[in-house]
């Protein structure tokens, strides 16, 4: 399934990685840097799922996830975590804050599309 995926980070060189192994994979790539650039992407262009490092300008990644939440145009959109944070007890502080899942950095290049795609829609939408 082709899907648009908004990924929100500020770290370039992450962004890259994410990006090329998404488009490789077939799926149409939005990108952001801010928590503020994101809410722009995601009125302007409804992706199908969003991944938010949780260090990011402008509130962090849990701001923005609030902000999908509280939208609804916007609340069954799956939210991943993608964050550097590894401790015990991150993941599932992230679960608890309404996250759909949580992706630990440095990412794993071989399991993080089947790992995404797992999260995406299953019903037939493809807006790639």
């Amino acid at each position: 399934m082709k899907a648009k995926i908004l990924v929100v980070e500020d770290n370039p060189l992450n962004m890259q990685m994410v990006r090329d192994i998404l488009q490789y994979r077939g799926h149409r790539v939005l990108e952001a840097t801010t928590v503020e650039e994101g809410r722009e992407r995601l009125s302007a262009n409804l992706p199908d799922l969003v991944l938010v490092d949780i260090q990011i300008p402008g509130g962090g990644g849990e701001r923005l996830l609030r902000d999908i939440r509280a939208d609804g145009r916007l609340r069954h959109i799956p939210v991943i975590a993608v964050t550097a944070f590894a401790m015990e007890g991150d993941q599932e502080r992230f679960l608890k804050a309404g996250f759909t899942a949580y992706i630990s950095k440095p990412i794993d290049t071989r399991q993080f599309g089947p790992t995404v795609e797992s999260f995406l829609p299953q019903d037939g939408k493809t807006d790639a």
